[in-house]
């Protein structure tokens, strides 16, 4: 029964574990000089402010808020596709070819659903996904289907 104590101990010494950063080991005789991990906060009632960790992004996207995101974007593309058929055909009555029609129609579809997914992802986390190259993209991606869409539409 003692080996084993005895090899416990040996191994608990030499694994040093978590340290907490400025938490280093001071003699028993040295006075301790602020509170320790033992020590219960004072409960005034008043709240603790909580500085942010060093390195840690700015903001972190949830897998909520992703699923939330994700739902919309779904559902707004449910809407878009019959908003291409009511193009399409409202295209077609006004004595557009139907492959014209149908090409306007997608176009419009497409423009409308990266414009979306532009504002979708902004919503999300806008210091993540609002740049240049996410963004600019999607909404030059956008802008140029709805304007082929028009164009399209027109013959």
């Amino acid at each position: 029964m003692t080996q084993q104590n005895d090899i416990l101990l040996a191994q608990a010494n030499t694994d040093p574990g978590f340290k907490i950063p400025g938490n280093e080991q001071k003699p028993a005789s040295a006075p301790a000089s602020g509170p320790t991990l033992t020590d219960t906060p004072p409960s005034s009632g008043m709240p603790m402010e909580v500085a942010p960790v060093q390195g840690a992004p700015a903001t972190d996207t949830s897998t909520r808020d992703v699923a939330v995101g994700g739902a919309i974007f779904l559902v707004l593309l449910i809407v878009f596709f019959f908003a291409r058929n009511a193009y399409a055909n409202h295209l077609v009555r006004r004595r557009v070819a139907p492959s014209s029609a149908d090409t306007a129609g997608w176009l419009m579809f497409f423009g409308l659903s990266f414009l979306s997914g532009a504002l979708v992802l902004a919503i999300i986390n806008s210091s993540k996904f609002l740049s240049l190259a996410v963004t600019g993209t999607l909404l030059l991606a956008g802008i140029g289907a709805l304007a082929g869409a028009f164009f399209t539409g027109r013959r």
